[in-house]
């Protein structure tokens, strides 16, 4: 299964691991990027080769070295919880150019975390 899921620009780049707060209900195999605003647009998907859940302490200690983000920042997106989740990013690919969702769908909203595709 596939999720289209949001992230903002500035962490759509090279880095290992995605942090979420909450996860899927559904085993999801590929994860579909959609590059929020000012970019608009989806901009290519990865493979998931592992989700791991556990403390915020414990995922920082596993995933920092391939992180992508400040200990600052992490510790205030995970402020309020007590474990998370981290996507480790496998196979990438990133399309040539980006695919403009209200080209197909002028109704497309994005989602505010994540959504199944077909």
């Amino acid at each position: 299964m596939k999720v289209l899921l949001s992230i903002r620009p500035n962490f759509c780049g090279e880095k290992n691991y995605e942090y979420r707060r909450a996860i899927f209900k559904q085993d999801v195999d590929t994860i579909v990027v959609y590059s929020t605003s000012p970019e608009g647009k989806i901009v290519g998907e990865f493979e998931v080769e592992e989700i791991i859940h556990d403390t915020v302490e414990n995922l920082w200690n596993v995933t920092r070295d391939s992180s992508g983000t400040s200990k600052a920042f992490f510790l205030q997106y995970f402020h309020d919880k007590k474990k998370g989740y981290a996507i480790k990013i496998g196979r990438r690919l990133l399309y040539e150019s980006p695919i403009d969702p209200k080209t197909s769908n002028s109704q497309f909203r994005a989602p505010q975390s994540f959504c199944y595709v077909e």
